[in-house]
């Protein structure tokens, strides 16, 4: 299998697509967004002070002639006044003329903007801002996908060849049957950017009705809710599966022998936001797998949010990420 970051730069390479990073104005943001320029994968937009971000250029010796600097609060007039028309009318009578202009000078809601009016395919932002400042902004703006009521977070688990989603494992802490269907079809779309041809895994402490539970029977419910959204999907999801019997062949054949999924899938849902998260970090640190997240589901125009401890490289491979999505 090719390394996924060749295969994913491979295909947004010479795509030409735009991604906005808030925090122009840190070392790793520029550090990233140089590196995304000069490689011909993206076409970078920073912003933050215009006076800021050259210092730091000029402290780290970061050549900016190929990515697009602005400044929202020195923003041509005319077209700040078409972008906080376009906030107010999107807002739909929530917000005003007078708010929407304060919102345009956080760095988040000016690069939302860019997103939701098509002068950016995509948002990174989160190095400097706690996630609330980079997900509010997009919930409010850009929203959520068609068929999708909320978002979510996946990560990638990579090691050699084996690629795997966890879903979800960052944002929504409980989750009823229909939010878990919903997340399963969302992790499969995401598992499509991946190259990963999904077989999605409800998991569950019970494969087939061995144990008694309502918490078993939310997963039952999820599988059955999936099933009638995506029916192009039916046959590549299944549940409720322990996570043996979905992962290792031969338990799958003995526990759910009629499964399509059962010993073969490579998607895994998680019934609740603490169960994925351990699971993601008990696979990251016990079992040496890559980390690769987390990646926001369900947004109707790809934002990606980074951990403060983000590094340059995390930088880089996260806007990756963001212009794979955007091109789905």
């Amino acid at each position: 299998m090719v390394e996924l970051f060749e295969q994913l730069k491979q295909k947004i390479s010479g795509q030409n697509k735009v991604i906005v990073f808030p925090e122009g104005e840190d070392a790793r943001i520029q550090g990233a967004a140089v590196r995304l320029a000069n490689e011909g994968l993206i076409k970078p937009i920073l912003l933050g002070n215009e006076n800021a971000i050259n210092a730091t250029a000029t402290e780290y010796h970061y050549d900016l002639s190929n990515v697009s600097v602005i400044d929202p609060l020195n923003y041509d007039v005319n077209a700040l006044a078409k972008l906080n028309a376009s906030l107010v009318e999107r807002r739909k009578g929530k917000t005003d003329a007078e708010t929407a202009e304060k919102w345009l000078q956080d760095v988040n809601y000016f690069g939302t903007m860019l997103v939701y009016t098509g002068k950016a395919d995509g948002m990174v932002s989160g190095a400097t801002h706690p996630t609330g400042d980079t997900v509010r902004p997009a919930l409010q703006i850009i929203k959520t996908a068609p068929g999708s009521s909320r978002i979510s977070g996946a990560f990638i688990m990579q090691k050699g060849d084996e690629r795997y989603v966890f879903s979800d494992a960052a944002i929504n802490i409980n989750v009823d049957a229909s939010a878990m269907a919903e997340i399963a079809i969302q992790s499969a779309q995401t598992a499509k950017v991946f190259d990963i041809e999904p077989k999605v895994a409800m998991l569950s402490f019970s494969t087939k009705g061995s144990a008694k539970s309502p918490l078993v029977d939310k997963v039952v419910e999820a599988t059955k809710l999936a099933k009638e959204m995506a029916p192009e999907l039916a046959n590549q999801i299944d549940g409720e599966l322990q996570f043996d019997a979905a992962f290792v062949p031969s338990v799958g054949i003995a526990k759910a022998p009629e499964s399509n999924v059962a010993g073969h899938a490579n998607t895994f849902i998680f019934p609740s936001l603490e169960s994925g998260n351990i699971g993601y970090k008990i696979a990251q640190r016990l079992g040496g797998y890559e980390a690769i997240g987390p990646i926001l589901q369900g947004l109707a125009k790809p934002v990606s949010d980074l951990s403060r401890g983000a590094n340059e490289e995390d930088v880089y491979k996260v806007a990756i990420i963001t212009a794979a999505q955007a091109l789905s």
